[in-house]
């Protein structure tokens, strides 16, 4: 699954971000009846029932997750704050 081609695909794609439940949202095309498969790593596709089509993602921990591998990232770098 590739998110970018997800949303170059659907210029309609919306995106809202909880941020007392650190939870974002991506929405491809208007609203519809899908069911959620929990893909792990806090990640959840929503798939069309009608189509079998991806019609959103939510992403669970985001900003923890972000967070965590900027950490990462400038540890390897050896950035200090």
């Amino acid at each position: 699954m590739d998110p970018v081609a997800l949303i170059r695909e659907h210029p309609e794609a919306s995106y809202s971000y909880d941020d007392g439940a650190d939870v974002l949202y991506l929405s491809f095309g208007p609203p519809r009846p899908a069911l959620g498969v929990d893909i792990g790593g806090g990640a959840v596709v929503m798939v069309g029932e009608e189509d079998g089509q991806i019609v959103g993602i939510t992403l669970i921990g985001m900003r923890r997750q972000v967070e965590r591998e900027l950490a990462e990232a400038e540890a390897e770098a050896g950035v200090t704050r």
